[in-house]
């Protein structure tokens, strides 16, 4: 049997309590060091770039900035760093985009236990991968699907469903992305008709049900 190698790991979780359960799995029951703590975004980047840990336990939905983002960061500066995202978050999108972070697991919050955590940090730090069961049926489901988002989208037409998740108008939307209001306009027709989806109200819905507004709790 390999020997156990204690993990130096940073904490990013903006519940206080949960961050202390997930301390006290990590150093009474296996023995790793938690190196750093944070409660939000810029803290948690600080404190994962100024120790480089072998693994992150990453909340994706903080006070400042999400998960993804910080993921992106890491991702470029600290290659070797080993990140399991903790969250609540369901939406189809956001799975696809976490899948597309190439993170090494995905605990789910809102169904998993404390038994799944341990499980997911045992899995991560012996080398191997950990996902949800949520995760991977999301997978699947979006693989067997023909007309799925990520088979009938472009990533520009992804980023301006986002934005129409969140109301925006042709106009609101040619400011955020420096694009022409009539190109704006031409996109969300052709997110519709892509979509099989007739109306703004119910595209607004698609859009927020699939995850392209926010990452969740």
């Amino acid at each position: 049997m390999a020997a156990h190698v204690p993990l130096r790991i940073v904490i990013v979780e903006d519940q206080v309590m949960f961050r202390e359960i997930i301390r006290k799995v990590c150093v009474e029951e296996f023995g790793h060091e938690v190196v750093g703590e944070a409660g939000d975004g810029r803290s948690g980047l600080r404190a994962i770039l100024g120790t480089a840990p072998d693994l992150v336990l990453l909340d994706l939905s903080l006070p400042d900035m999400d998960g993804l983002a910080v993921i992106e960061v890491l991702r470029k500066a600290l290659s070797n760093s080993r990140i399991i995202a903790i969250s609540a978050a369901r939406g189809s999108y956001t799975l696809f985009q976490l899948e597309r972070a190439s993170i090494d697991g995905f605990v789910d919050k809102a169904s998993n236990s404390l038994d799944n955590l341990r499980e997911a940090i045992q899995s991560v730090g012996s080398g191997r991968r950990y996902f949800s069961a949520m995760f991977s049926r999301a997978k699947e489901a979006r693989l067997a699907d023909p007309s799925s988002f990520d088979k009938v989208l472009s990533e520009r037409e992804r980023d301006v469903l986002g934005l129409i998740g969140l109301s925006l108008d042709d106009r609101e939307i040619a400011s955020r992305l420096e694009i022409a209001p009539k190109t704006a306009e031409s996109l969300r027709a052709r997110i519709m008709a892509k979509l099989n989806v007739h109306s703004t109200p119910k595209l607004i819905r698609f859009a927020i049900s699939n995850g392209f507004t926010q990452l969740g709790a």
